[in-house]
């Protein structure tokens, strides 16, 4: 008997949200470093190194996963962050995975003066469909927590 043929599936992920919040309320919480204060998720987010031209950053999820993330590029003023990640623990079915969120201001309209949060991630040719619905309902339930938290401000 043959294993099973894999599904095919698309290796991105987007995932976004209109937050009833203003954008500086929201961009003060997308620093790799303080997602453990909004994502419901994460037990503790914490510096693992800090150089000029990178951070690195631990993510320890309350299920005991770790992942080392980097930070890539970072826009104080285009409102977006990208980050990779480079170590897991324990180690990922798939390659690698770079995301961005990007974060713009909602200037019209019924929900102006709210900011608009798209959060993206682009996974390696091996990752799997099971990869990328975790991806998608994990970057859901973020944005859930991030529009609480950016309402507390």
């Amino acid at each position: 008997m043959s294993a099973p043929a894999a599904i095919p599936t698309s290796t991105s992920v987007v995932e976004s949200a209109v937050i009833n919040a203003p954008l500086s309320h929201v961009w003060h919480h997308i620093k790799l470093q303080n997602f453990s204060n909004f994502w419901s998720a994460l037990k503790a987010s914490e510096f693992v190194k800090s150089q000029e031209e990178t951070d690195v950053v631990k993510w320890t999820f309350n299920d005991g996963t770790e992942l080392e993330v980097k930070q890539e590029e970072h826009s104080t003023i285009n409102h977006f962050i990208t980050y990779s990640v480079i170590t897991a623990k324990p180690e990922l079915t798939y390659t690698s995975v770079v995301s961005t969120i990007r974060l713009y201001p909602v200037t019209s309209g019924s929900h102006e003066g709210s900011t608009f949060v798209e959060w993206t991630g682009n996974f390696s040719s091996d990752a799997d469909a099971g990869v990328i619905q975790d991806a998608k309902f994990k970057r859901r339930d973020a944005l859930a927590d991030l529009a609480k938290a950016a309402a507390k401000l």
